[in-house]
């Protein structure tokens, strides 16, 4: 196999690609697109999400400590989309798009997008100014679940939901399934 090295760059996809809502109290709530968000921690459940300065939401969590970070689907593909290019500045995201902002269980003002299957509520406890982007670090304070994405026994079928990803400027909805975790070592079972 021939490569070529190319400067660096951040290459390193797919991505989750998620709508991150935001807001002032007694203010219109707004909602920016980020694919550059993550885990950090399992215990304390942490995440991380990197926001430009210059963008709209970013004065809003830095101001208010806090947001929810809304799981996308291939239904929520167009307005992944519209939140990520549009401009809170100029425009009612949620209005625009029909969405319904829900109340947070642990937050002031920050809003659940209702049409998300998972919403989860966060709280920053840092911030790293990284250079084009400030990275966001925040504890998970709770996490909100659609119902809907349950099965009878009250388990989640997450991947049952049409989970949104997004790879080098192409969103994709994730397909087929070819392996779980462990899957590689577990013993195989002899038939009897």
């Amino acid at each position: 196999m021939k490569k070529q090295q190319w400067k660096p760059g951040n290459m390193l996809y797919p991505l989750p690609a998620v709508m991150v809502s935001c807001a002032r109290e007694g203010e219109k709530p707004n909602i920016i697109t980020l694919a550059w968000v993550g885990t950090i921690c399992s215990d304390p459940a942490m995440v991380s999400i990197s926001v430009r300065p210059e963008r709209y939401s970013y004065d809003i969590i830095q101001e208010t400590g806090e947001f929810v970070i809304n799981l996308t689907t291939q239904e929520l593909a167009y307005a992944t989309d519209y939140c990520g290019v549009k401009s809170g500045r100029n425009v009612d995201k949620f209005a625009d798009l029909k969405l319904h902002p829900g109340k947070a269980g642990k937050l002031k003002a920050a809003p659940l997008i209702e049409e998300s299957p998972v919403n989860i509520e966060c709280r920053v406890t840092e911030v790293k100014e990284l250079g084009s982007h400030h990275m966001f670090l925040a504890e998970v304070l709770a996490v909100d679940v659609d119902e809907a994405c349950l099965d009878d026994k009250g388990k989640l079928r997450l991947n049952d939901t049409g989970l949104l990803a997004y790879s080098h400027g192409e969103y994709f909805s994730l397909g087929k399934k070819c392996g779980s975790f462990g899957y590689s070592v577990r013993k195989k079972r002899k038939n009897k």
